[in-house]
């Protein structure tokens, strides 16, 4: 594992989810030590090597990954990176519109789905304070 990459990695997924989530999240989720290798690997080459280069800005990143999520049907992972496009910028009507564009290219389930996860985790969001 590349030292820089994981650490750039690591400084990454803080600013485009929140101290408080990965704290949280590393409490339950990745306290257990397989999955500690799990988020280091994905750390380092996701947020480490990928969302650190140069050509695109972080709020442009999050759309493309929530839509990525919501194509796929990849739904706890959508649930993590609207949380990361919201906090980039992006309006919950604006990823509302994004996900309903979706309907005519990959589906109604899909985009039913993926409208599901969004309620819940802007409902979460504006409990947490803040606006939609």
């Amino acid at each position: 594992m590349s030292h820089t990459d994981l650490s750039k990695g690591r400084e990454m997924r803080r600013k485009l989810l929140g101290d408080e989530y990965v704290d949280n999240i590393a409490a339950k989720t990745y306290k257990d030590p397989i999955m500690r290798k799990f988020i280091d690997v994905v750390s380092e080459t996701v947020f480490g090597a990928l969302w650190t280069r140069p050509g695109l800005d972080l709020k442009t990143r999050t759309l493309i990954t929530v839509i990525a999520d919501a194509s796929t049907g990849r739904e706890p992972e959508l649930a993590i990176h609207l949380r990361m496009a919201r906090r980039q910028g992006w309006t919950e009507d604006e990823l509302t519109e994004a996900m309903l564009h979706l309907i005519g290219y990959v589906g109604a389930p899909l985009v039913r789905d993926a409208m599901l996860v969004a309620t819940k985790v802007f409902a979460d969001l504006r409990a947490e304070g803040m606006p939609a």
